[in-house]
């Protein structure tokens, strides 16, 4: 099947779209740029603004760019994602904070007392916790995209390990690591795998 992409109900320059979908890629091989915190920061300002459920905003992320942290952090790696790691310019910590309900009389005033409603709910909290936190990662991919950086997604990790190794006084829950940079040419040396279409992945009744 060809796959037909349709533009004309784009709200967006066709140069934004590519930007931020159609020419994006994993990337996996990196340039010496410098990423700042700066740059960090700014994408950031924009993934914050993507809808969650009560404004919880729980996506909580460790920028790791130290030598002597990413050591710590490869050791928690997949064989396959350690090198991935080593070679990317930062690589970010994804994870999702149990304790967002702290910060709910600031974030969600139009219901009082959901701060306190929450306190004892633990599994409530986790499980809000981890979908908002993952809606969140894929707002931050696209932010980091638009202020001019590359990403390079991975999950093969020791979960509990990294949970150990960076987040056992907060309390944080990692689900994901963020390799972020310059992409060198394409940044991958793999071509763009097919999409599936509308047709195929939606029904409209």
């Amino acid at each position: 099947m060809t796959e037909t992409i349709s533009t004309s109900a784009l709200a967006v320059a066709d140069d934004v779209a590519d930007l931020l979908f159609r020419s994006a890629r994993t990337t996996m091989h990196w340039t010496d740029a410098e990423v700042t915190d700066e740059q960090i920061a700014a994408a950031w300002d924009l993934a914050k603004f993507g809808p969650t459920a009560m404004n919880t905003l729980p996506l909580r992320f460790l920028v790791v760019r130290s030598t002597e942290a990413k050591q710590r952090l490869i050791a928690h790696m997949a064989d396959g994602n350690k090198a991935k790691v080593e070679a990317a310019p930062v690589s970010l910590v994804l994870a999702a904070d149990p304790a967002f309900h702290e910060h709910l009389d600031v974030l969600f005033p139009v219901y009082p007392g959901i701060k306190d409603q929450l306190a004892p709910a633990a599994e409530t909290r986790e499980g809000m916790a981890r979908t908002n936190a993952l809606l969140q990662a894929g707002y931050l991919i696209l932010a980091l995209r638009a202020v001019g950086l590359a990403a390079g997604p991975m999950n093969g990790m020791d979960f509990d390990g990294v949970d150990g190794e960076f987040f056992a006084e907060s309390g944080w829950k990692s689900f994901l690591v963020v390799n972020v940079g310059q992409a060198e040419g394409d940044g991958t040396p793999h071509p763009r795998l097919p999409r599936l279409a509308f047709e195929q992945v939606a029904e409209v009744l």
